[in-house]
C-alpha cells in the first residue's frame, strides 16, 4: 500500500506542475488584458478629467470670487449656476450626447464620412434651442420668485443671469464639439485648451471683480469671455484640417434628416436633464427652508465640491461611453463588457480617495467659500453625507457612460424619473419640511434616489446580452451611415 501511495504521489506531482505551468500563461494573459484596457481607459479618461475639472473650475472660481463679495452675492450666483445653468446645461449636454452614441459606434465600425455632418446637425439643433431658452435668463428673477426663492437673492440673481446670456450660445456649440472629439479620442487638445482657458478665467476675474470692483457684472463678463475662448479654440482645431476623413467642410446635408436626428437628441437630452435637474430641484427645495440664505449657501458649497469630485468620475463616464460604443461598433461584445468592469473599478477607487479627503477636512473646506460661522457650521454637518454621495456617484456616472455608449438613453430616462422624481424629491420635501430635518434631510433623500438608481442600472448592465447590443450597433451604423442616408 505504501509503495502504491508513493507511486500515486509521484504521478500527482508532474500533474500539478503541468497545471501550474498552464495556469501561469493564462494569468499573464489576463493581466495583460487588464493592463491593455487600463491604458486605453486612461488614455481617454485622463485628458477628459483634466478638461472636466478645468471647465467646472471656471464656475468654481466664479463662486469663490462672488463669495468674497458677500453671502447674498454667493447665494445669487449659486442659484443661477445650480438652477438656471443646471437647466440649460442639462438640455445642451443632452442634445450633444446623441453624438456619443452615433459617432462612437461609427468610429468603431470605421465609418468616418458622416461625423462632420452629425456635428453640424447637432450645432443647428443646439443653437436654435439656445435661442428658445434665452427668455429663461431674461425673466430669471421672476422665475425664481415663482419658485418661492428669497426675493432679495432672486433680484440679484436675475441681474447676473442677464449678463451671462452669451454663455448659453457658447454651451450650445461646446458640448457637441466635445462629443465629436471624444468619439475619436482626440482629447489632449481639449485638455490643454481648457487648462489655458482656466488660467485666463482666473486672471479675468481678478481684473474685473477685484481690481476694477465691478462685482457680479465683472464676474459675468469674465465668464462670457472665457467660455467663448474655449469654444472657438475647439472649432478652429476641427475645421483647420486635423480631421480629413471626419470633417470635409460645411455641407447642405447638415439640414437633411434633422427630424430624425432631433428624436435621438431629445432622448439623450431627457435622460441627462432628469439627472441634472434633480440637483436643481434639491436647491429649490432648500431655498424654501428656514434661513434660506444659510441653507442655500451650505448645500451649494457641498454641491460645488460634489460636482468638482464628479468631474473626475466624469472622465470615466466619457471613457466608458467611448470604449463601449467603439467596441460595439467594431462588433466586439466581449470587449464592451470587459471595459465596463475596468472603468467601474478605477472610478470607484478614485471615489474612495475623494470621500476620505472630504471626511478628513469636513471642518476646514467650508472656509474656502464663506467666512460666516453659521454657513461653515451648517456645511460641516453635511460632510459625512457628502463623502458617501461622492462614492456612490463615482460608480453611478460610469453606468451612465455605458448607457450612452450602448444607446440606452430612453431606458435610463425612465429609471431616472422613477428614482429621482418618484422617490428622491418627495422624500426630500417630507424630511426637510414635515420632519424638520432641514438641509440634512433633503440631502439624505437625494442620496437615496441616487443609490436606488445605481442599483437598478447595475442589475440592467449585469443582465445585458452584449452580443445583441453589438448587432443593434451594427444596424444603427448602417441606418445612419453615409451611403444609405444619402440614398
Amino acid at each position: 500500500m505504501e509503495v502504491l501511495q508513493e507511486h500515486q504521489n509521484m504521478d500527482e506531482k508532474p500533474m500539478k506542475l503541468w497545471k501550474k505551468a498552464m495556469y501561469l500563461p493564462y494569468r499573464k494573459q489576463i493581466a495583460k488584458k487588464w493592463m491593455d484596457e487600463f491604458k486605453k481607459v486612461w488614455h481617454i479618461a485622463g485628458p477628459a478629467i483634466i478638461t472636466s475639472v478645468s471647465v467646472f473650475s471656471m464656475d468654481f472660481i466664479t463662486a469663490a470670487f462672488a463669495g468674497q463679495l458677500g453671502d447674498v452675492e454667493l447665494a445669487a450666483v449659486s442659484e443661477v449656476q445650480n438652477v438656471l445653468l443646471g437647466f440649460v446645461t442639462g438640455i445642451m449636454l443632452g442634445l450633444g450626447s446623441a453624438l456619443e452614441t452615433l459617432c462612437g459606434q461609427a468610429v468603431g465600425a470605421g465609418e468616418f464620412n458622416m461625423l462632420g455632418i452629425y456635428l453640424q446637425r447637432s450645432w443647428i439643433i443646439s443653437m436654435v434651442t439656445a435661442l428658445l431658452l434665452t427668455p429663461t435668463y431674461v425673466f430669471a428673477s421672476r422665475i425664481l420668485k415663482l419658485l418661492h426663492q428669497d426675493p432679495k437673492i432672486s433680484d440679484l440673481a436675475g441681474k447676473y443671469a442677464i449678463w451671462i446670456i452669451p454663455e448659453i450660445f457658447a454651451s450650445a456649440l461646446n458640448y457637441s464639439t466635445e462629443k465629436f472629439l471624444q468619439a475619436q479620442t482626440k482629447v489632449w487638445f481639449m485638455a490643454f485648451s481648457s487648462m489655458i482657458t482656466l488660467a485666463i478665467h482666473v486672471l479675468l476675474n481678478w481684473i474685473f471683480v477685484t481690481k476694477f470692483g465691478m462685482g457680479l457684472v465683472g464676474a459675468a463678463i469674465a465668464g462670457n469671455i472665457s467660455f467663448w475662448i474655449l469654444v472657438v479654440a475647439k472649432i478652429i482645431y476641427i475645421v483647420c484640417g486635423w480631421f480629413p476623413e471626419a470633417w470635409t467642410g460645411f455641407s447642405y446635408l447638415a439640414f437633411k434628416s434633422l427630424t430624425k436626428f432631433l428624436k435621438l437628441s431629445v432622448a439623450s437630452a431627457v435622460m441627462l436633464c432628469l439627472e441634472i435637474w434633480y440637483y436643481t430641484a434639491v436647491i429649490l427645495i432648500v431655498g424654501g427652508l428656514k434661513d434660506a440664505a444659510i441653507a442655500v449657501d451650505a448645500i451649494s458649497i457641498c454641491m460645488n465640491l460634489h460636482v468638482w469630485a464628479l468631474m473626475f468620475a466624469l472622465g470615466f463616464t466619457i471613457s466608458a461611453s467611448v470604449r463601449v460604443s467603439n467596441e460595439l461598433g467594431a462588433g466586439n461584445p466581449k470587449g464592451a463588457k470587459f471595459t465596463v468592469g475596468v472603468n467601474v473599478l478605477i472610478s470607484a477607487m478614485i471615489g474612495v480617495v475623494f470621500s476620505v479627503i472630504i471626511l478628513a477636512t469636513k471642518n476646514q473646506f467650508p472656509r474656502m467659500f464663506s467666512k460666516e460661522q453659521h454657513v461653515m457650521s451648517e456645511t460641516s454637518k453635511l460632510g459625512y453625507i457628502l463623502a458617501l454621495t461622492i462614492f456612490i456617484t463615482s460608480i453611478q456616472t460610469v453606468f451612465h457612460g455605458v448607457a450612452i455608449g450602448a444607446g440606452w438613453q430612453f431606458l435610463v430616462a425612465l429609471v431616472n424619473f422613477g428614482c429621482y422624481y418618484g422617490v428622491g424629491l418627495p422624500l426630500g420635501a417630507l424630511l426637510g419640511y414635515k420632519f424638520n430635518l432641514g438641509v440634512q434631510g433633503v440631502w439624505y433623500s437625494m442620496l437615496g434616489g441616487s443609490l436606488l438608481q445605481t442599483i437598478i442600472l447595475f442589475v440592467i448592465i449585469g443582465r445585458t446580452n452584449w452580443n445583441k447590443e453589438a448587432l443593434q450597433a451594427e444596424m444603427r451604423v448602417r441606418t445612419w451611415g453615409g451611403p444609405m442616408e444619402n440614398q
